[in-house]
């Protein structure tokens, strides 16, 4: 617990310090707002219930299928290195590369390939419920 009380507290000191220096603009770039996930489906209401933030960074290897898979939870995510190529159901293809933002598909099965010679990483932000989970993977 102290660790955790130290940590925000440095975190804090870091960041006021950084809004203090004079002169500086403080730059704001939109990444994505849209309504529509990566495939254009519409994206579905926010699910009743205790709401829950999880943020993960994926680190996928080189050569690396991944399970066919869907997300009962918004999501969206930032990749940070290497390329990744997402697959529908359907036979829909989205092509990442490093900074583009993935909103990502809900209730619906898809997968992720890295076809490059280096690992992925790619930070995901889910807005979920406390009692539902962030990915489920598709039985074969």
């Amino acid at each position: 617990m102290k660790i955790k009380l130290a940590c925000i507290a440095l975190t804090m000191i870091l960041l006021s310090s950084c809004a203090v220096k004079k002169n500086q603009k403080i730059e704001v770039v939109k990444l994505v707002e849209t309504t529509k996930s990566w495939n254009g489906d519409k994206l579905p209401s926010y699910p009743e219930g205790e709401p829950k933030i999880t943020v993960l960074k994926i680190t996928i290897p080189p050569k690396t299928i991944l399970h066919k898979h869907y997300h009962p939870v918004i999501n969206s995510g930032i990749l940070l290195k290497g390329k990744l190529k997402v697959v529908d159901i359907e036979g829909n293809v989205l092509h990442l590369k490093v900074g583009d933002v993935i909103v990502e598909l809900v209730n619906k099965i898809h997968y992720g390939i890295n076809e490059g010679n280096k690992p992925v990483e790619i930070v995901v932000f889910y807005a979920g419920t406390k009692d539902l989970p962030i990915t489920v993977i598709e039985k074969s």
